[in-house]
């Protein structure tokens, strides 16, 4: 389970991924009309007829667990003068999963984000209108993280494949320092061919930054060299020299990354067309 938050009208909304699943703090959500007693807007909410009728029905589409019969019998008590109905309590009776009690340091009352969107929705639909966008927004930034971390991932498998042909093919009689040695300047290759620069130039060039050169490369950046390192590792085993090696990894680089400008321009201009 991960904790995250939103910041929606100076409001901090948490948010967290329960069995794969967004689950939003409803507590966060009700401090917006209420921020010394949030609890009292969520019970009154579910004092509501209509949405204990709304739980029940989201919890027979995505519950098999669910208890009918306590539910009909808060359906049917719902909406009088005396009906109380606590997250706790329809919890407890009904097995219903779309809300989450959590108690202790980081606690609040959580629901599915069907249910929290509901909820906004009665709270105040302006609220409601700038979490889903907040929301949003920041799916489409962890989905981004994702993609960027997944071609990150690619580089390295990569670069494995690479060293295991540089052992392979340049270094059958050499000790273990001159081994290392080797694995370091061909990285430096694919560096230099890239980014024109070798691993210690760039580190000499920023002493405050945590990481290496490629930690801070762009996607297409982590694109190419991903490329690179399975175009080199042939070249390799075609026994060509690095130095024949280097200019076609550079060449291959230039046109590459020429490519994916041109790609990604395209995308830009056809987006704003639509």
């Amino acid at each position: 389970m991960s904790k995250n938050e939103v910041v929606v009208k100076g409001i901090n909304v948490n948010y967290k991924k329960i069995n794969q699943t967004d689950y939003i703090c409803i507590t966060d959500i009700a401090r917006y009309v209420n921020p010394n007693e949030p609890k009292v807007p969520i019970q009154t909410w579910m004092r509501n007829k209509d949405v204990v009728a709304y739980l029940g029905l989201w919890e027979q589409l995505n519950n098999p667990n669910f208890k009918g019969r306590e539910f009909t019998t808060f359906e049917n008590k719902a909406g009088a003068n005396s009906f109380y109905l606590s997250p706790e309590k329809w919890v407890e009776e009904t097995n219903a999963i779309g809300i989450v009690v959590k108690r202790g340091n980081g606690g609040g009352t959580y629901a599915h984000r069907d249910i929290a969107f509901e909820f906004a929705s009665w709270l105040n639909p302006e609220f409601k209108l700038y979490l889903i966008t907040e929301f949003q927004r920041l799916k489409i930034q962890e989905q981004q993280n994702l993609e960027w971390s997944a071609k990150r991932e690619l580089a390295k498998i990569n670069y494995r494949i690479h060293t295991d042909a540089i052992k392979e093919n340049l270094v059958p009689n050499l000790s273990e320092r001159q081994i290392s040695f080797v694995y370091a300047n061909e990285a430096d290759v694919l560096n230099v061919a890239l980014f024109g620069k070798t691993a210690a130039e760039w580190r000499k060039e920023n002493p405050n930054l945590k990481g290496n050169i490629r930690d801070y490369a762009t996607i297409e950046q982590l694109l190419v060299i991903a490329n690179m390192e399975s175009f080199n590792a042939i070249l390799i085993e075609q026994g060509l020299q690095q130095s024949e090696r280097l200019q076609q990894l550079n060449n291959m680089a230039k046109s590459q990354l020429r490519v994916l400008a041109n790609t990604n321009s395209k995308l830009f201009i056809e987006d704003k067309k639509s």
